[in-house]
């Protein structure tokens, strides 16, 4: 099997981490300078910058490696067993039984210690 792999070069991705940084710096004082339009022109237009700085941000070495991460994290959500509805449900019932549990018994502990102290206080 003969497998190349090309390896992705990035260039200049300082440069392309200062136009993201600017675009959503554009968005945000463009949202308040802008403030007399509607507020759905401005939703839009902020999206619209957002959206372009996160296609530049993707194409950085760290932005690729996040949105590979991304897509892993998807497939091994695809891979995870999830438990039943019963299995939740059982799972579910011995927590609150076991909290109501342990509230009981620190409630009376609280009671008694609270009982001893204002016995030996006075």
């Amino acid at each position: 099997m003969n497998a190349k792999v090309e390896a992705k070069t990035f260039r200049l991705d300082g440069l392309k981490w200062l136009l993201v940084v600017l675009l959503v710096g554009a968005a945000v004082g463009g949202n308040s300078y802008y403030a007399e339009f509607p507020l759905l022109y401005r939703v839009l237009a902020m999206v619209a910058l957002c959206l372009v700085a996160l296609v530049v941000a993707i194409n950085t070495a760290k932005g690729n490696a996040f949105w590979s991460l991304l897509r892993e994290a998807q497939a091994e959500v695809r891979r995870v067993v999830w438990p039943t509805r019963q299995e939740a449900t059982q799972t579910t019932l011995i927590v609150v039984v076991f909290v109501l549990i342990m509230a009981l018994i620190l409630w009376a502990l609280d009671s008694a210690l609270g009982w001893a102290a204002s016995k030996v206080i006075g």
